[in-house]
């Protein structure tokens, strides 16, 4: 589905959307969503797209950084509307923060940060609105090394109020590692990335545009102790 032809589908109820006060929030963003892109890394392919991301964290890991798009008259340029280059499904972890290991500025990446980098349904929906409304055509799922959520899948102990949702999400990505040799932690931090992937994957709003060809879909997996992101599907 093209973004253009969603966003005319939306106001006839293809998606089930009328105009009222409560869906204002949705029409205009899709209004500023449809005004012309202002930087280059937006019409960017996917292939093109992942290689700014690790171009990026090369600048990163080399203590080489940039700081692209983080001026004032940056802030200016995207204050109405955004075109990231990339939507990066990550860990809420405070050591892992997508801008400054990829070396990129403001409006540059659509953020979706959770513990665990799990596809929940809210995380979905975002990740949808920025693919299709936003038309980023990359999408990464970072896991990161020595990850709390996925030690607390494994260990699997007992937790308190919320936090065990999270650890479910995991288990099934633990399940499929568990037997493998080497570091249990580590295993089942790539196998969450891949799981985590092909739930995304069932979105059909997602599928569509990967079988357009103008989307794809990356897992990568972030060493705390060097800042390299390694790609792992």
């Amino acid at each position: 589905m093209e973004r253009r032809h969603f966003l005319k589908l939306g106001a006839t109820g293809a998606v089930g959307l009328t105009v009222t006060a409560g869906n204002l929030w949705w029409a205009e963003r899709a209004q500023a969503a449809e005004l012309p892109p202002s930087t280059a890394l937006h019409a960017l392919s996917p292939d093109a797209a992942l290689q700014t991301l690790m171009a990026g964290n090369q600048r990163f890991v080399q203590h080489q950084p940039q700081y692209p798009d983080q001026s004032q008259a940056r802030v200016q340029e995207v204050a109405q509307a955004q075109y990231p280059f990339a939507t990066i499904l990550s860990c809420a972890d405070s050591r892992v923060p997508a801008e400054l290991i990829f070396d990129q500025g403001i409006g540059d990446i659509f953020d979706v940060r959770i513990a665990g980098n799990i596809a929940t349904p809210e995380a979905i929906g975002s990740i949808e609105y920025a693919v299709v409304l936003l038309g980023t055509p990359l999408l990464m799922v970072l896991g990161h090394e020595r990850c709390g959520a996925v030690t607390a899948a494994v260990q699997n102990k007992s937790l308190p109020g919320e936090i065990s949702t999270f650890v479910q999400a995991i288990q099934p990505a633990v399940e499929r590692v568990k037997d493998q040799p080497g570091d249990a932690v580590d295993n089942a931090v790539i196998a969450n990335v891949q799981y985590q992937i092909e739930k995304l994957k069932r979105s059909p709003l997602l599928s569509e545009r990967l079988q357009s060809g103008k989307f794809n879909i990356v897992g990568g997996r972030y060493d705390l102790d060097t800042g390299r992101v390694t790609l792992t599907s």
